[in-house]
């Protein structure tokens, strides 16, 4: 099978890099891809290919797709989900993997998330939507804070910010309505501060039917001790000790009855977990694989990946078999300094084979590039994911930050806590 990966970060290059490893891989293109997508090598030892096309430009897509003899396009990142790629694609007459638009929503406006979760039964925070930044004010200083802030659209994953005090709200109200986020920001859902650990669970999710994955923790804060300000993700691992039974089974029921209120839904739907003292609430749902989640989950994935999708994208949920493996994944985020505010590019990365060369080590992409030289610079702000497979947590950790001091490049910015807190145990985090 002839696939297309649409994006062009370390999810994008994780998914590529579990593809390639079904002998039904029979070429994979990434667009735009990175500078590591282009240096997989699929089963049968071709490599796959990085194609310069926007994945939002449909037509460009469409008209690639075709030439090439494509059968499967699996959109990784939410942007072209919410503009409707999918649904041209498909009206095109190609496979996809991934919702459609309205679908797409899910992701693409959290106050008709919310509306969704309030129709549908599904537990979350307690919230009020404003678009006017004077009414936005008065609520925040009639209700108090803690308040969590959030600017609508989509924002990266930095348009959220836990006020603890009335002041840090309103300067989160004023940096939506001001333009910090764009267009994003001109509606703002401003929700209680639910407290306890956050865990993530993803889906594939076809024919109403919910299959949940692994699940992750990840790390938001750019520093650690969880500070700083929200990033798209520093670190994540998985599975997640502190989740018990119950509230595994409790997030698996949350997903499967979300899956059922839309039916035609093909593609990954992602639960972000608060796990409460009143069991798990939803935070957010994402229409696609989780960034860094993915990157930790689908090296732990058994099953052929090139199979689960098309069973995905062709509505077949009878067909969507998983197997698992018992090894523990860590991965942790090499981002530009700066991160997640202004950065610099083109600085060299040297160690990143030195690094995968060690034991239970894969380096995942994201915001890299080639020079003129050849030589492999940074493009992005996070730039690599490390992740390490071992047998046991404490393992996997140390060879994860062992494989990180390997790689260097000027600036290079990491959190040195990520996992801690699962180490020490439940009480730490509440």
């Amino acid at each position: 099978m002839k696939i297309l990966i649409l994006g062009s970060g370390g999810r994008e290059h994780a998914i590529a890099w579990a593809l390639a490893k079904s002998p039904r891989a029979e070429a994979l293109f990434v667009a735009p891809g990175n500078g590591g997508t282009e240096g997989i090598t699929l089963a049968n030892g071709q490599r796959a290919r990085n194609v310069s096309l926007d994945p939002q430009d449909a037509d460009a897509v469409i008209a690639f797709a075709k030439d090439a003899g494509v059968e499967l396009v699996v959109i990784g990142a939410e942007a072209p989900l919410v503009a409707g790629v999918a649904d041209e694609l498909r009206a095109a007459g190609l496979k996809v993997y991934g919702p459609n638009a309205a679908e797409a929503q899910l992701e693409g406006s959290k106050d008709h998330a919310k509306k969704f979760m309030d129709d549908n039964g599904i537990p979350t925070a307690a919230y009020r939507t404003f678009t006017d930044e004077a009414s936005a004010l008065a609520y925040v200083r009639e209700h108090g804070a803690p308040v969590v802030v959030k600017a609508d659209g989509l924002a990266a994953g930095k348009g959220v910010v836990v006020a603890e005090t009335v002041e840090d709200a309103e300067e989160a109200v004023r940096a939506c309505f001001g333009g910090a986020f764009g267009s994003a920001g001109a509606t703002v859902v401003i929700e209680e501060c639910m407290r306890g650990p956050e865990c993530s669970m993803l889906s594939f999710v076809t024919g109403g039917k919910s299959f949940a994955m692994a699940p992750s923790q990840d790390h938001k804060r750019a520093f650690d001790g969880d500070t700083g300000p929200n990033t798209g993700g520093m670190g994540v691992y998985s599975p997640v000790p502190i989740v018990t039974d119950e509230e595994m089974a409790a997030m698996t029921d949350i997903m499967a009855h979300a899956a059922a209120a839309v039916p035609d839904y093909r593609g990954t739907l992602y639960g972000g977990f608060m796990l409460t003292s009143e069991g798990p609430k939803i935070v957010e749902f994402n229409v696609r694989f989780g960034d860094p989640e993915t990157q930790v989950v689908l090296p732990r994935l058994e099953s052929d990946l090139v199979d689960i999708m098309e069973a995905v994208a062709d509505g077949r949920p009878e067909d969507v078999q998983m197997d698992w493996s018992d090894q523990w994944a860590v991965c942790v985020v090499l981002a530009s300094d700066g991160y997640p505010g202004a950065y610099e590019k083109g600085r060299v990365i040297l160690g990143v084979d030195d690094a995968e060369a060690m034991d239970g080590i894969t380096v995942f992409h994201a915001g890299t590039a080639r020079n003129a030289d050849d030589e492999l610079i940074t493009a992005g702000g996070r730039v690599l994911n490390v992740v390490a497979m071992a047998d046991t947590f404490e393992e996997a950790r140390n060879r994860a930050y062992e494989a990180c001091d390997v790689i260097q490049f000027e600036g290079k910015q990491l959190r040195r806590d990520i996992g801690l807190k699962a180490l020490i145990g439940r009480t730490s985090w509440e």
